[in-house]
C-alpha cells in the first residue's frame, strides 16, 4: 500500500501563500545546506535534531530503525517503507513516525545541482503529553483509524518554525535556551493539524496507541528473551486477539516480524561496530539456530551477514 498526502495541514490554494511557502522552502534548504558539507546524516546541537543532504538518488533501499520522529524536507524526494506500507514524500512534506519502528528508505529524487535536503527530529512521548493538554483542554477526540506512518503537507509557518530551529544551531546558547522553545512550537503545529489526535494519543497512558508503545519498549529493551504474545497483550490489557489488530495497525507488522526485525538491526550493529562474528551476533540477540539466522538475514538485508558487514565497513565512517 503506497501513501502520499492522505493526512494533510491545510494550505488554501491562494498564489501568495504558495509564494510564502515557497520563498520560506528555499530559505530552509539553504540553512540545511549550510550544516552539511558533504552527503550523510549530521547530528547536531541539539540532541533531537539532525539534518541530512543527499546529492543522488539511492540505488538500494537502506534498512534502519527509526525512534519516533518527524522527517521534514527541503528539496528533493524520498520514499520509506514499514512493513507493507510505502510512504511517498517530496518538497514542503512532513513524514511522521509515531512509534519506533524498523524502516526501508530511499532517496528517489536528488542531483548534484538540487540535493536532497531534510531536517528529522525525534519525538519525546512525554513532551508530546504535556503540550497535547495545552491543545486538547477537553480531551483528545476519539481516533479509530491508526497508521504507522503519516504524510503531512507542511504550511509557510511550519517551515518557517523549522528553519528558526536549524538557525539556532549557529550559537551553543540559542541551541540550548531558543531551540527547546522552537521544538515546542513545531510539536504544536502538529498537534493542530488532521492528525493532531493521533500524535495526542501517543502520550496519553491508556490509549490504544500508548498502550502498544509500551509493548514495543519492552520488546526493544528484551528483543533477545522468548517473545509470546499473550503476555505482551496482558502488558497492554488487551485481549491477545485485539492486540494483534491494535499492533498490526499501528506498526504495520506483526509482534514476531517486530522482533525479527529488531533482532536482525541489533545483529548488525553488533557486527559492525564491535567486530563481532555471526555465531557470536546470532546468539547474542536470541537465535537459536544460526542456519535460521543466516537465512533471516539474508532475506531481510539482501545478503549474508559476511557479504554485508564487509560492504558496510567500506563505507566508514557510519553516519
Amino acid at each position: 500500500m503506497t501513501f502520499q498526502s492522505e493526512h494533510t495541514l491545510a494550505i488554501p490554494a491562494n498564489g501568495s501563500i504558495k509564494e510564502s511557502l515557497a520563498v520560506e522552502t528555499l530559505r530552509l534548504a539553504k540553512l540545511i545546506s549550510d550544516h552539511t558539507p558533504y552527503d550523510g546524516t549530521f547530528r547536531q546541537r541539539i540532541p533531537a535534531l539532525s539534518v541530512g543532504r543527499y546529492s543522488a538518488a539511492s540505488k538500494d533501499e537502506v534498512k534502519s530503525f527509526d525512534l519516533p520522529s518527524m522527517l521534514i524536507v527541503a528539496q528533493g524526494a524520498k520514499t520509506v517503507t514499514v512493513g507493507q506500507e510505502v510512504y511517498q514524500f517530496a518538497q514542503s512534506q512532513i513524514l511522521m513516525l509515531p512509534v519506533a519502528l524498523p524502516i526501508a528508505l530511499k532517496v528517489t529524487h536528488a542531483s548534484r545541482s538540487e540535493p536532497y535536503l531534510s531536517v528529522k527530529l525525534v519525538l519525546d512521548p512525554q513532551k508530546i503529553a504535556e503540550l497535547a493538554l495545552r491543545v486538547y483542554p477537553n480531551g483528545v477526540p476519539a481516533v479509530t483509524k491508526w497508521s504507522a506512518g503519516y504524510v503531512l503537507n507542511a504550511d509557510a509557518g511550519m517551515i518557517n518554525a523549522t528553519s528558526r530551529l536549524v538557525e539556532c544551531l549557529t550559537n551553543t546558547s540559542d541551541a540550548e535556551l531558543l531551540g527547546p522553545l522552537v521544538m515546542d512550537e513545531i510539536l504544536l503545529r502538529v498537534l493542530r493539524s488532521p492528525i493532531g489526535a493521533r500524535i495526542a494519543e501517543l502520550g496519553f497512558a491508556g490509549s490504544e496507541v500508548n498502550l502498544v508503545t509500551k509493548a514495543v519498549a519492552w520488546l526493544r529493551n528484551h528483543y533477545s528473551h522468548p517473545m509470546k504474545v499473550a503476555e505482551l497483550a496482558e502488558m497492554a490489557h488487551m485481549s491477545e486477539s485485539t492486540f494483534r489488530v491494535h499492533f498490526k495497525s499501528i506498526t504495520s507488522m506483526s509482534p514476531l516480524q517486530y522482533q525479527k526485525a529488531l533482532r536482525l538491526h541489533e545483529a548488525r550493529r553488533l557486527m559492525v561496530s564491535g567486530a563481532m562474528d555471526a555465531t557470536t551476533a546470532c546468539n547474542l540477540v536470541g537465535y537459536a539456530s544460526p542456519s535460521q539466522f543466516n537465512r533471516d538475514y539474508s532475506r531481510f538485508f539482501g545478503n549474508p551477514p559476511k557479504r554485508d558487514i564487509a560492504g558496510l565497513r567500506q563505507q566508514l565512517p557510519l553516519k
